[in-house]
């Protein structure tokens, strides 16, 4: 089984930046997979942050407007989201999301992290 465990959040103050990591127990890196992130806050339903295919498509929610990057790095097995000029309504829990290549067309989350606290306020 796949494995997720996030790191990078925190406080931050408006403006400020964080950078999220997801390290993946194993090789996830490989056939037609997807992964990304995606935030929840309190009273709001989950919404994807960004994601990025094998094939290098990437997806970005409408809010990031230039503010985010995906980034993968290979060797060891994670996936980062660089967080530049963040607003209060960024804060959330953010969760990676590992989607294997047997999931792809179907019905299947695929695997979830246990999210990580993000915070922006002065």
């Amino acid at each position: 089984q796949v494995q997720l465990v996030e790191s990078g959040g925190g406080l931050v103050q408006p403006g400020g930046s964080l950078r999220l990591s997801c390290a993946a127990s194993g090789s996830i890196f490989s056939g037609d997979y997807v992964t990304g992130w995606y935030r929840q806050a309190p009273g709001k339903q989950r919404e994807l942050v960004a994601r990025i295919r094998n094939s290098g498509i990437l997806d970005y929610g409408d809010f990031v407007k230039g503010r985010f990057t995906i980034s993968r790095d290979n060797a060891e097995n994670t996936v980062h989201l660089q967080m530049n000029s963040l607003k209060p309504e960024d804060t959330a829990v953010y969760y990676c999301n590992y989607r294997p290549p047997w999931t792809i067309g179907h019905s299947i989350a695929g695997y979830w992290g246990q999210g990580t606290q993000v915070t922006v306020s002065s």
